[in-house]
């Protein structure tokens, strides 16, 4: 009976198998290496000593403070505050300077591009993308067509006060349904579409009627967006991009931008990057 609980030994290793056997494959019973093993006992000293000297081991309603006195917190608060003592200098001049300042001065365009940056990153790119390409319901940054005007001080303006906010000079933006509420009929609503469109620059139909969208356009939309659909810095987008195009490169890209499809009084379109986006 002895003899049967004796281990098995491998014949060509001359190693004790640990009795697991699986199609005729047997497991070697081979003991770890030495300095593995003192290399294992000396990690477990090293954790007591760092459960003593750092913050470790959580109480009823605090945790260990540690004998060196050490917080992550505390450290991460102190490499922020050395970082904005590092930074105030130049921060104090973006903040003082004029837009024109700062795009003419290279140190000061490149340290507000690189702080840009980071801004961009963790307030517009959810929504923007991490490049600016937009996404549906989200314009595209990428391109020169923009809905509120894309000098410094417009777009400085759109950041600081946002689109529908609670600011008091925000840029409003709220359309109303004219089909829904049945402000408008639908041969209205079509009118003043293809109306848009030809303020585009875009073909239209031959037996639209332009000059009843033109008088829609007038009575409902020119309030807010302008006579030519130019928009207004503090109502409306500018729905004409052949009046920000500028060039004729620019204006076939603003042709391309907007798409033949029509429903109700809402246009949407392909942006360069092949995302889609809605305007109203």
């Amino acid at each position: 009976m002895a003899a049967e609980q004796r281990p098995h030994v491998d014949a060509v290793t001359g190693t004790a198998t640990t009795g697991h056997e699986w199609d005729g494959v047997r497991e070697l019973n081979t003991p770890l290496p030495r300095w593995w093993l003192w290399l294992f006992y000396v990690t477990i000293i090293w954790s007591v000593g760092y459960w003593i000297v750092y913050p470790s081991w959580p109480l009823i309603s605090s945790y260990t403070r540690g004998t060196f006195g050490w917080r992550s917190r505390e450290a991460v608060v102190t490499e922020l505050s050395l970082l904005k003592a590092q930074r105030g200098p130049m921060m104090q001049q973006l903040a003082t300077a004029p837009l024109q300042q700062i795009a003419d001065d290279p140190l000061l365009l490149d340290f507000a591009r690189a702080v840009g940056k980071t801004a961009f990153a963790d307030n517009c790119a959810p929504c923007h993308g991490a490049g600016g390409g937009g996404a549906k319901g989200y314009p595209n940054l990428n391109d020169d067509e923009w809905l509120w005007g894309g000098s410094l001080d417009a777009i400085t303006h759109t950041i600081r006060t946002g689109i529908r906010s609670n600011h008091p000079d925000t840029r409003p933006g709220s359309m109303p349904t004219f089909g829904r509420d049945n402000m408008l009929q639908r041969p209205d609503i079509n009118a003043a579409a293809d109306y848009v469109r030809s303020l585009a620059g875009l073909p239209v139909a031959p037996n639209v009627d332009l000059a009843r969208g033109a008088k829609v356009f007038a009575d409902n939309c020119a309030v807010c967006h302008g006579r030519k659909g130019h928009g207004q810095a503090r109502s409306a987008s500018t729905i004409s991009f052949r009046s920000c195009a500028g060039t004729a490169a620019r204006a076939r890209r603003a042709r391309r931008y907007w798409s033949t499809s029509r429903t109700g009084a809402s246009t949407s379109s392909s942006s360069r990057s092949g995302r889609r986006r809605s305007t109203t």
